[in-house]
């Protein structure tokens, strides 16, 4: 089973999948933690670079590219080898981010960032997606008080509203995907949310 992941910056996605692993692996489940972009050496080095404050200068395209690099490689040498051991993959983004970011974000025609993304993904679908629904501004507020901020952090403000926008559009049209949880509770009940949601799902 691949879950997923999102939300905007800030919405805590990043501190539950340890959380989520440790729990599912007390079930004996065979869990693999991931995140994206990154997860592979090659991965890694693409994040240096399109996450890098002092590379300010990188084209909307080229960052869409570079993502799509580091997950295509993320699909094949991460992903799949452990699905196909059997392993449950939880992902700290996936290629929904794509769309929500650059698509929606970046406003970048959606047709070609589809097309982009089915190509890096390379029929690997996620079976669950969930979506920490937070409000940009809270996200970013949230990022401040840590030493976490990055390049596209520092977007303005209208774009990150974009894709928290995108992201609820996205939910609508894989309704059977998404599940979508509110970020803006308590980090205890965020996480019993999204456990109850993955064992609902593993068990059916």
């Amino acid at each position: 089973m691949f879950i997923t992941l999102e939300g905007v910056d800030g919405s805590g996605k990043t501190s539950h999948v340890p959380h989520l692993v440790e729990y599912l692996r007390g079930l004996d489940y065979k869990v693999y933690p991931a995140r994206e972009p990154g997860g592979t050496p090659i991965g890694e080095r693409i994040r240096s670079i399109v996450l890098d404050l002092r590379c300010a200068e990188i084209d909307h395209r080229t960052e869409t590219l570079l993502f799509l690099a580091a997950r295509a490689q993320f699909v094949e040498q991460v992903v799949k080898p452990h699905l196909k051991a059997g392993e449950i993959v939880i992902s700290d983004r996936f290629a929904d981010s794509t769309v929500a970011y650059q698509g929606y974000g970046h406003q970048q025609p959606l047709e070609v960032i589809n097309t982009l993304v089915k190509y890096a993904k390379n029929g690997l679908e996620p079976d669950l997606t969930l979506l920490l629904d937070l409000d940009a501004e809270i996200g970013l507020k949230r990022k401040t008080i840590t030493d976490d901020w990055n390049r596209v952090d520092a977007y303005p403000i209208d774009f990150h509203r974009r894709v928290h926008d995108g992201y609820l559009k996205l939910t609508k049209s894989d309704p059977d995907r998404w599940i979508v949880i509110n970020a803006n509770q308590s980090w205890e009940n965020v996480q019993d949310a999204l456990r109850h949601e993955i064992i609902k799902r593993i068990k059916n």
